[in-house]
């Protein structure tokens, strides 16, 4: 069966969306060197992400993940067995879970318990990623909650802002922090919602000029919103 296309969006320079099944983003950001690639998507993208990186005319060099849920970590075997040299980073805590290690950290919270498919994967990261690295024009955030060690990407030369499911943007800007009826899926697969709660509103103080989520459009000059979906999310 052919792969399908993928719905690319191209809202600002910097910044490429590829959409895979009309839910699931993923980024190609430009770099002097070539482009990163923020997520895998689902299992079965692999095609459709090299095909949008063909497009832009540059080679896919290195490969960030927010976090280790399926629907960000599904293609990256595939992609790295067609893109061997390119560089693979994600946290050290969601490193763990990447390689099927679901030991709890000593000290988290007792009721906090593991949400959402983790299916690993057999690629290893190549670098182990900490708040303030960078990678590349990115600085990264620290933004758990969602999962352990789920980070953001902060595009330092125009405000962009990639969050994984720190936030989602279909049917409006909501946290994970609390079920969002038109999509309840991220609040649900959230590993511990205080903690995103947190995570949300250190993300709205870089007040970024572009939200760019992991489910749903991008959403520029952001903030209003986000505040909106933290307020919603405290009630």
């Amino acid at each position: 069966m052919p792969t399908p296309p993928a719905d690319r969006s191209v809202p600002a320079a910097g910044l490429n969306r590829v959409t895979r099944f009309g839910l699931v983003n993923v980024y190609l950001v430009p770099e002097p060197d070539g482009l990163t690639l923020v997520d895998t998507a689902v299992s079965g993208s692999a095609k459709a992400i090299q095909q949008a990186a063909q497009g832009l005319g540059a080679p896919i060099v290195r490969i960030a993940l927010t976090h280790a849920h399926s629907d960000h970590v599904g293609s990256l075997d595939a992609l790295h067995a067609a893109l061997p040299e390119a560089e693979v980073l994600i946290s050290a805590r969601d490193a763990r879970l990447l390689a099927k290690d679901r030991t709890p950290d000593p000290g988290k919270p007792e009721d906090a318990k593991l949400r959402g498919g983790y299916p690993g994967a057999s690629t290893r990261p190549t670098r182990l990623l900490a708040a303030g690295d960078r990678v590349g024009s990115l600085e990264v955030i620290a933004a758990p909650g969602h999962t352990p060690g789920q980070v953001a990407f902060l595009d330092t030369r125009d405000g962009t802002l990639i969050v994984g499911d720190a936030f989602t943007t279909i049917g409006g800007v909501a946290t994970s922090a609390k079920v969002h009826p038109r999509f309840p899926i991220a609040a649900l697969f959230t590993w511990h919602r205080p903690t995103a709660l947190q995570s949300a509103r250190e993300l709205r103080a870089l007040e970024p000029r572009r939200l760019a989520a992991g489910h749903g459009p991008i959403v520029d000059a952001p903030v209003a919103a986000m505040d909106e979906a933290i307020a919603r999310a405290q009630s």
